[in-house]
């Protein structure tokens, strides 16, 4: 009995070590949601997100505003003018960032800038101009479910662009984000079929639909170009060049094929308003948006932007008289949780090839290591029987 007993615990010890032992698997049961909720929480519920959310949000408002106008003019006074409308904005962009441009001094003035990459901002301006001009133009020729679908077309092309020019790498995480974010999409366009607003069918729906494609393929080349002058040189060189050409370009254009609508504008102060409006929110999206491109990217600008759409229907509900459905709120929420999805891991940055040197081949490095055992190795000395001493050298 007494080496039973000090051999073995106290039966009640044994009976309150059993209550433990049959509870450690319902708290190891809980410990896994909290500790994954704790790790939802402090990847997604960061300043940086929150910051990116506001940021794209922001410019989405800003389309939203030259989207309203359009339709306000095309609809209420049948002002149709899209490259008029355009030319307004490069000319405000000119006259604010080209003239700071003017004045710096060194290489980054504007005649440096026009010696070194002149012809590559008329590439620029010109994919700019005409991608504001296709997708306006395509709304005559192809129906609203086919310029918002189709528009989406550049979200791939960009990250195609952004792999192979920009050495963007991204993770699966990345493409589910985007494919959650084209599902909103289509959950809105569904939205917009249910409630009616899928009115026309277009005069020429492949003309329409082809037009769509090359825009978004333009636009996609445009924000390319902007996030890497924006974060190799400067915003407001972006901003000044763009200004430059698209003036230029938009202007020739204008004399071109929109003379005759211009002419047929019967102006009053309303028309006038709605202009400047539109010339506001445009100028304050090209203003704005490199700021956002250099926070985040391209990609990520274009995801967020993509509930531009869902806020020009919340104020075509009291302008136009849509009707409302819930998938439009559903279809904000997917949009929304894929942006974030999306933000919430960085993409990487490949390094160049060229710039990685091997380890242990290459001239370069074959040199470096001789002389390092040049200065390693000791100097051998051979002793003849004459006393003379004979030093052999490595080298």
């Amino acid at each position: 009995m007494e080496a039973a007993a000090d051999g073995a615990p106290p039966p009640g010890a044994a009976a309150a070590a059993a209550p433990a032992s049959e509870t450690s698997p319902g708290a190891a049961a809980v410990a896994p949601p909290r500790r994954l909720l704790a790790l939802l929480r402090d990847k997604l519920c960061t300043w940086y997100i929150l910051k990116t959310i506001i940021l794209g949000q922001m410019l989405s408002l800003f389309i939203c505003g030259t989207a309203v106008t359009s339709q306000y003019l095309a609809e209420q006074y049948q002002v149709n003018t899209p490259m008029f409308q355009s030319f307004i904005n490069y000319s405000l962009l000119l006259l604010v960032y080209t003239t700071m441009l003017a004045f710096r001094t060194g290489s980054d003035s504007l005649w440096q800038i026009l010696k070194q990459r002149w012809w590559k901002y008329i590439v620029l301006g010109l994919a700019d101009v005409e991608a504001n001009y296709m997708i306006v133009k395509a709304y005559q020729y192809t129906t609203l479910t086919s310029v918002q679908l189709l528009d989406c077309f550049g979200i791939p092309v960009l990250m195609a662009l952004s792999w192979f020019i920009l050495r963007a790498r991204y993770r699966l995480i990345h493409f589910l984000a985007v494919a959650v974010c084209l599902l909103g999409v289509g959950t809105m366009v569904g939205a917009d079929i249910l409630a009616g607003r899928q009115d026309s069918e277009g005069s020429d729906v492949v003309i329409g639909d082809v037009l769509v494609l090359l825009g978004a393929s333009l636009y996609a080349i445009s924000n390319v170009s902007e996030e890497y002058i924006v974060k190799n040189l400067s915003r407001v060189e972006f901003l000044g060049m763009v200004g430059l050409f698209g003036t230029i370009i938009s202007g020739l254009q204008l004399a071109i094929v929109e003379h005759r609508e211009i002419m047929r504008i019967q102006w009053n102060w309303k028309i006038a308003l709605l202009f400047t409006a539109f010339a506001l929110c445009m100028f304050g999206l090209y203003s704005f948006m490199p700021v956002v491109i250099k926070v985040t990217s391209a990609t990520s600008v274009n995801l967020g932007i993509l509930t531009a759409d869902l806020y020009s229907l919340f104020f075509g509900l009291f302008l136009f008289c849509y009707n409302f459905s819930g998938l439009y709120i559903l279809s904000f929420v997917i949009i929304m949780v894929g942006f974030i999805l999306y933000c919430s891991t960085p993409t990487q940055t490949a390094e160049p090839a060229a710039l990685t040197q091997p380890s242990s081949t290459g001239l370069d490095n074959a040199a470096l290591k001789l002389d390092e055992n040049d200065c390693e190795t000791p100097a051998v000395t051979v002793q003849f029987t004459s006393g003379e001493a004979v030093v052999v050298s490595t080298g």
